[in-house]
């Protein structure tokens, strides 16, 4: 039987769906704002008025004439989703390690690797740079990292600095650390490798904290501006955070079409979001638990 609130149980309530609809309509203001700015005439985008009086569609067409934001787009989508799998893959792998293998010197590691996460990223920026553009036999250089430009200008630039981020290892240990350790023993003795024991058994029960972990790792690489605008210098490589600022030149900016650009680079993350929702929320509900 449903517990019946009493008056002021039903007035506190009342409160907190009030301001929590007020939290999301302030949330959602500035989405709206740049949805409804795409729409406007170049005349009404300056005014006062949120609605437009006339809904024209032609900033969204000359987004793709301004801009080559298809390339972008493509761009973004594969070192986005380059960088999803590198870091559920090797986050899983790493967090099964330090979770349910027993080794010399592990939580000695896995502190270190910890403390990393409270390194700020800008500190480390010049060192992988370096690091990209020393890489021996690539982009013209020779065996001892000379001579050329190393991965800088390749996809490779970006996916490899956060292919197995600290927080990847971490976020998934926690997760192996709440499943049955019965689970491999069991699987032990029936003769299985700790590889199989991690790939057949443990990681399809991880898929709560696989999709949070990917929402989480796509969103940072498809949103990343400041290391793409690094480490990419060729215009063919550009990403649709760095196609932004096409619509900004000769200290002027386009705002119809940039309003538009914003929109569509929104929805990529908001529709993954709402596909994977469900795992999303059981994820993030587990990790606050703990």
């Amino acid at each position: 039987m449903k517990h019946r609130l009493g008056p002021l149980g039903l007035v506190r309530e009342s409160l907190i769906y009030l301001a929590l609809i007020a939290v999301g309509a302030f949330m959602a203001a500035p989405f709206l704002w740049s949805l409804l700015t795409s729409l406007k005439v170049d005349a009404e985008i300056f005014s006062n008025r949120w609605l437009p009086t006339q809904i024209t569609l032609q900033h969204y067409r000359d987004m793709f004439t301004v801009a080559p934001f298809g390339r972008y787009f493509l761009n973004s989508f594969v070192m986005g989703g380059l960088g999803v799998l590198s870091n559920l893959f090797f986050g899983s792998l790493a967090g099964y390690t330090y979770a349910r293998l027993r080794f010399s010197g592990r939580q000695t590691l896995f502190r270190v690797q910890l403390a990393s996460m409270m390194v700020p990223g800008v500190v480390t920026m010049i060192p992988s740079y370096l690091i990209l553009r020393s890489f021996p036999l690539t982009g013209g250089n020779n065996i001892l990292g000379q001579g050329g430009y190393g991965l800088l200008n390749t996809i490779w630039a970006i996916v490899l600095p956060g292919g197995a981020g600290a927080f990847a290892v971490f976020f998934m240990r926690q997760f192996f650390l709440s499943l049955p350790e019965e689970l491999a023993e069991a699987a032990r003795i029936d003769g299985c490798g700790e590889f199989r024991i991690f790939w057949q058994i443990y990681l399809p029960l991880c898929r709560p904290a696989l999709a949070t972990l990917g929402i989480f790792t796509f969103q940072a690489g498809w949103n990343a501006f400041l290391w793409p605008m690094i480490v990419l210098n060729d215009p063919n490589m550009s990403t649709v955070q760095m196609g932004l600022q096409a619509f900004s030149y000769n200290h002027r900016t386009n705002y119809g079409p940039l309003m538009a650009a914003s929109v569509v680079v929104m929805l990529p993350v908001l529709l993954l979001f709402i596909y994977a929702q469900r795992y999303f929320t059981l994820g993030v509900a587990f990790e606050g638990g703990k």
